[in-house]
């Protein structure tokens, strides 16, 4: 049958449903993606790729692979590759919708909480010897009970992290392209416009797709228009945040702090300022790091490569390449 190519180790059965179609599975051994090199080398001897967020798949490197017929993106989002591009190039590009929504927002609400009551910062302290005694004043945190949350970006994990704010009795507010009455009616919502969402939340999560008109969509002037009390909690991409704009407006209190899952770059240095502010958490990326969720996320992706290797529209495309490449 078909050469796959998994650009990192995966948890669950996927591997051995893809074998159990007929097709040669290889997996690159390291922990760290395969280099740009070693990328193109593996991929130009494949039919598919499963890849990862950080496998970038542009008009170079679909052309160096002239036998490849899908990326199947272990993701939801899909920022590595342009559609069109894949599209031209008679590529197949896939996704993993529907699978990752309440996890990530389970992700999303533990940051959430975490910097409201200090979680990081007080776990630190202990751990160095800091707690001599019970204090009424140390790591003064904030109610999450009762507070005003603003989401900027409803689709399936907006939604999930409102469903959750339904039992902290929360006032939700939401901003995103498209308004949505009957989520409204159901959740107890309400629209508002991003600048109106800024300025009156505790608490803002970002849930939206990284796409041109999202890069830097909080920025200086955003920022400025928060709370100096707000927090902000980002597990999208990091790049939708200025984030030189976050550190100035975390340097000068703008803000109250930050809790991120995504960074620009992931990794961040181990030296970058972002680190030295002790009301700020970073953890690397681990949204939909359950093993149930990654188990369905690589078998979702699995079934995309069987059915484009079987010349079958996989279920889950996103785009509709022209003249899909075939068997050479």
């Amino acid at each position: 049958m078909g050469t796959v190519f998994i650009t990192r180790a995966i948890p669950g059965d996927a591997v051995a449903v893809l074998e159990a179609a007929g097709h040669a599975v290889q997996v690159w051994p390291g922990a760290l993606p395969p280099p740009r090199e070693a990328l193109i080398l593996r991929a130009s001897l494949a039919d598919a790729v499963m890849a990862m967020v950080t496998d970038r798949f542009d008009a170079e490197v679909l052309a160096a692979c002239p036998r490849l017929r899908v990326v199947a993106n272990m993701a939801v989002g899909y920022d590595n590759v342009d559609p069109a591009v894949a599209a031209e190039a008679g590529v197949w590009l896939t996704n993993t919708p529907g699978v990752l929504a309440e996890t990530t927002a389970d992700l999303a609400w533990a940051l959430l909480m975490a910097a409201a009551r200090h979680v990081v910062a007080s776990d630190r302290d202990t751990r160095a010897g800091g707690w001599k005694t019970w204090s009424p004043t140390a790591f003064l945190g904030q109610d999450v009970h009762g507070a005003t949350l603003g989401i900027v970006g409803l689709g399936e994990i907006g939604t999930a992290v409102a469903r959750r704010a339904r039992g902290f009795s929360m006032r939700v507010l939401y901003a995103s392209r498209t308004r949505k009455p009957a989520l409204e009616a159901e959740l107890g919502l309400e629209y508002a416009s991003l600048d109106d969402l800024l300025a009156a939340a505790d608490f803002v999560t970002i849930h939206t797709p990284l796409n041109a008109e999202t890069r830097h969509l909080i920025g200086a002037r955003e920022f400025g228009l928060m709370k100096p009390t707000a927090l902000l909690v980002n597990t999208a991409r990091g790049t939708i945040v200025d984030q030189a704009a976050l550190v100035a407006a975390l340097r000068a209190g703008t803000i109250g702090g930050s809790a991120l899952d995504v960074t620009d770059p992931e990794p961040l240095p181990a030296d970058h300022e972002l680190f030295a502010f002790p009301n700020v958490i970073i953890t690397p990326h681990i949204a939909s790091a359950s093993f149930a969720t990654r188990s369905r996320m690589a078998r979702m992706a699995a079934a995309n490569i069987i059915a484009v290797l079987e010349g079958r529209e996989p279920p889950n495309a996103v785009n509709r390449p022209p003249s899909p490449r075939r068997w050479a």
